[in-house]
């Protein structure tokens, strides 16, 4: 049993805790807030037996094996070194850091002291994805990747009416590239590996933080559209596009639908079994990798990579964090 501990009491916490309670070896052992009464308070509602306010308590305690972190990105590196340092293991919500640098100095962190750091990139570990890659082979050379996330925030209504909320506040790191581009980014990286060039554009908003944006990426061989919003929704799927044919996806974040249309006109449509909460996936791995004391060194580097393009992208757009200084 891998006894887990969360930082971050927000609704992305009741949905970790909702997929990683399916996983037949987790058990959720402590809450950290920055109160004691608001960890009490939520800790109970899970019948976690812990709770902290304060993290040196936390990363020195005996009774975590593991720690799930979602607090603003700005927060992620410190509170993540600090738990790797404490011998902890870190599943730490997307985007992982605030810049590569900061990756950087997490992963150094979780090599000194053996244990293992893994960015929840949900979309990456499921089904779903994986039928992604299964059936790439099927398009032929890859000539154009598209993918798309734009989700209307319930936040902006707020934003609109002087209400800044941490999602729209770039001093906590945060924006459309790092809270919903990211979704398009990881992917890419880990099918395709890292672009030779990079342009990129953003729509900024009355507080300097990033509403929508847009990321060509140049492969030589392929190119690469990425399109991301906090302000506006999309209804048009992701494609990759081979010479042999195309391959449609819905939701590149959750992948449930795959279909790949040939050039004759044939469809093939993928069929995908997986969980409804595809937070399951990140969950079972890092416990599956705890208990063979294995290591995320293959997917922290394309943590590496996605951190790569967004700090690219980021100084094209002129997009620039206090985390960055």
């Amino acid at each position: 049993m891998v006894k887990f501990a969360v930082i971050g009491t927000s609704k992305i916490t009741d949905r970790f805790i909702e997929a990683a309670k399916l996983c037949k070896n987790f058990e959720l052992t402590a809450v950290y807030s920055r109160t004691k009464e608001r960890a009490l308070e939520y800790g109970s509602k899970y019948e976690a037996a812990l709770a902290y306010d304060d993290l040196d308590e936390l990363a020195e305690s005996r009774e975590v094996d593991a720690v799930y972190i979602a607090s603003p990105n700005s927060f992620h590196a410190f509170q993540s070194i600090k738990m790797l340092r404490g011998k902890k293991h870190v599943l730490c919500e997307k985007t992982i850091a605030s810049n590569k640098k900061e990756l950087e100095h997490m992963i150094k962190a979780a090599k000194e002291n053996g244990v293992i750091l893994l960015e929840a990139m949900r979309s990456v570990f499921d089904p779903g994805f994986k039928a992604i890659e299964n059936n790439l082979i099927k398009l032929g050379t890859i000539r154009r990747v598209t993918f798309q996330y734009c989700q209307y925030s319930s936040r902006y209504d707020n934003f609109k009416k002087g209400i800044v909320e941490n999602a729209f506040n770039p001093v906590f790191s945060n924006g459309a590239l790092m809270d919903i581009g990211v979704y398009c980014i990881h992917p890419l990286v880990k099918l395709f590996g890292m672009p030779k060039s990079i342009w990129a554009n953003s729509v900024i908003l009355e507080n300097g933080v990033d509403g929508a944006g847009t990321i060509m990426v140049n492969y030589g061989n392929m190119q690469g559209e990425l399109l991301y919003s906090k302000i506006t929704n999309s209804k048009l799927p992701s494609q990759i596009q081979g010479e042999k044919g195309c391959m449609i996806i819905k939701e590149i974040a959750d992948t449930r639908e795959v279909t790949i249309i040939y050039n004759n006109g044939k469809e093939e449509h993928i069929s995908i079994n997986k969980c409804d909460n595809n937070m399951y996936y990140e969950v079972e791995e890092l416990i599956r990798l705890i208990q063979i004391k294995g290591n995320a060194d293959v997917y922290n580097k394309c943590s590496l990579m996605e951190l790569s393009i967004m700090d690219e992208a980021r100084r094209k757009m002129g997009i620039k964090f206090p985390a960055d200084v």
